[in-house]
């Protein structure tokens, strides 16, 4: 058995069929141990770290940070048993018990090279290694020896001479004629009288492009012929003369308007997926949003008076978490809310996987707490703290973020009022949680200033029609204008 044993990109769930890697935590060299961390990779879902399969030492690492690679590619080398003494190098400085083996086929189609006419070991055509002839694939062995081209001169030390030439034209068959070398002026020697100029097409589009009137330089190549390095330095020298007058007179300069001031992303991973989803529920989930403006300033002094308490003290409380509680409450009055349209049957779930939208540097997540309605207040704001920190440190585990039921997005945070999310594949309904502001209100028939927020639902059409959808975000309304009656009234 080999004692290289290679690691592939294992299967990280839900069908993901690619991942990107992020770090790597070992090196060539290292010696790790079983299950030990050995690279950090961002999946679609989430990033994750890889242990190990084998303990041993480091031999090879395939695949470098940034590049993303296919479940089932191998992406480390690892020896089992380092201590077994140095692997045998194969030619190409793998290991050897690494390569494979070459077929008896392949072997009996290797040449031998002949004895005569042998040529320099090394070149194409030349003994290798094993009596063979080393060869181009798809070509065979060369019989002639090798010869070095002999080297071209700036200078060139005569005139072209005339070169026959066999002109065929139609029937006709002239015979070989001798046809003088065309004349060449050379700028060099001072000679840029009207003549030709003397550039390869290569040149003279890139001429073209920077403007460059090729007639009036002088060529620095063989027979006096332009180069692009002419080219070039003529095309900065005007360009460094045109400094000043574009610096003087700004506003007559004309915009550029290319790749150099475009930045291109690639879409990949969490921002991919993403991607995928929305459009997917977009198109195929009729939604409808309904809005509804709250005074919750009753429930911002609720909050307080929980944070005074001994027990909360160490507690993250926000207004999020009397969100949450509502929708979970609302929840129990109205379970159609929390359902899935799936072709000819609604499937209504008596479980809340309640998800949370994360914003965070690898995209938009939404991981969810499971079967959330069996959860206290306390234990509730515990699960949405834990869920926060491991999203913010980016590992959420695809499990996490999988299975949701009913979705909640706090855009208050960025202190916008309100939105019309779009539902998460598989969900009927997601509240959008606006900013708490305080603004005029009507309150025991006067204006006063009051905290007021504003929530927007959407939901599923097909499942959820106008009534059902405007009685679910009346009761969480309700419940936020007033949490601590509605614990009483509704549990």
């Amino acid at each position: 058995m080999s004692r290289i044993k290679e690691f592939n990109l294992p299967d990280l769930g839900e069908g993901l069929t690619e991942g990107e890697i992020l770090a790597w935590l070992v090196k060539v060299g290292d010696v790790i141990e079983l299950n030990q961390p050995i690279v950090e990779v961002e999946t679609a879902k989430a990033a994750v770290e890889i242990p190990a399969k084998w303990a041993g030492q480091v031999q090879a690492i395939f695949h470098p940070e940034g590049s993303t690679v296919e479940v089932g590619t191998p992406i480390i080398a690892i020896d089992t048993d380092p201590g077994a003494g140095p692997i045998e190098e194969s030619t190409t400085g793998a290991p050897a018990s690494a390569l494979p083996t070459p077929s008896a086929a392949s072997l009996a189609a290797v040449e031998v090279a002949p004895s005569e006419g042998a040529v320099e070991p090394g070149l194409i055509g030349g003994p290798a290694p094993g009596g063979r002839t080393a060869v181009l694939v798809g070509y065979g062995p060369r019989t002639a020896a090798a010869k070095r081209r002999p080297r071209r001169t700036d200078t060139p030390s005569a005139p072209p001479k005339a070169v026959d030439h066999a002109v065929v034209v139609g029937d006709k068959s002239p015979s070989p004629a001798t046809i003088p070398a065309p004349q060449v002026h050379d700028r060099r020697n001072g000679d840029g009288g009207g003549g030709p100029v003397l550039a390869k097409p290569p040149v003279r589009k890139l001429a073209k492009d920077l403007g460059v009137d090729l007639s009036a330089l002088t060529g620095s190549g063989p027979l006096g012929s332009i180069t692009r390095e002419d080219v070039q330095r003529a095309a900065s020298a005007a360009t460094t003369a045109a400094e000043p007058l574009a610096v003087s007179a700004p506003a007559t300069a004309a915009a550029s308007f290319g790749a150099d001031r475009e930045q291109r992303i690639p879409v990949k991973g969490v921002r991919k997926l993403t991607a995928e989803n929305m459009s997917r529920s977009a198109f195929t989930a009729p939604h409808v949003t309904e809005f509804l403006t709250v005074d919750v300033t009753r429930a911002m002094k609720a909050l307080d008076r929980l944070r005074n308490r001994r027990e909360w003290r160490d507690v993250r409380v926000s207004p999020l978490l009397l969100v949450a509680k509502a929708v979970l409450l609302a929840v129990k009055r109205h379970p159609m809310v929390n359902s899935t349209w799936a072709g000819d049957e609604i499937v209504v779930k008596d479980y809340v996987n309640l998800g949370i939208a994360a914003a965070t540097e690898r995209g938009l997540i939404v991981p969810n707490i499971k079967d959330a309605g069996r959860l206290s207040l306390r234990e509730l704001a515990d699960a949405m703290t834990d869920l926060v920190q491991t999203a913010k440190t980016g590992k959420t585990s695809p499990a996490d973020m999988s299975g949701g039921t009913l979705t909640i997005t706090n855009v208050g945070v960025f202190g916008v009022d309100t939105g019309t999310p779009i539902l998460p594949p598989g969900e009927s309904a997601i509240l959008a949680f606006g900013a708490v502001r305080e603004m005029p209100w009507v309150h025991k028939g006067k204006v006063k200033p009051r905290q007021v927020t504003t929530l927007g639902l959407s939901f599923d059409h097909r499942i959820i029609d106008g009534e059902l959808g405007s009685k679910f975000l009346r009761d969480i309304g309700e419940f936020l204008a007033d949490p601590e009656a509605a614990l009483l009234a509704w549990t």
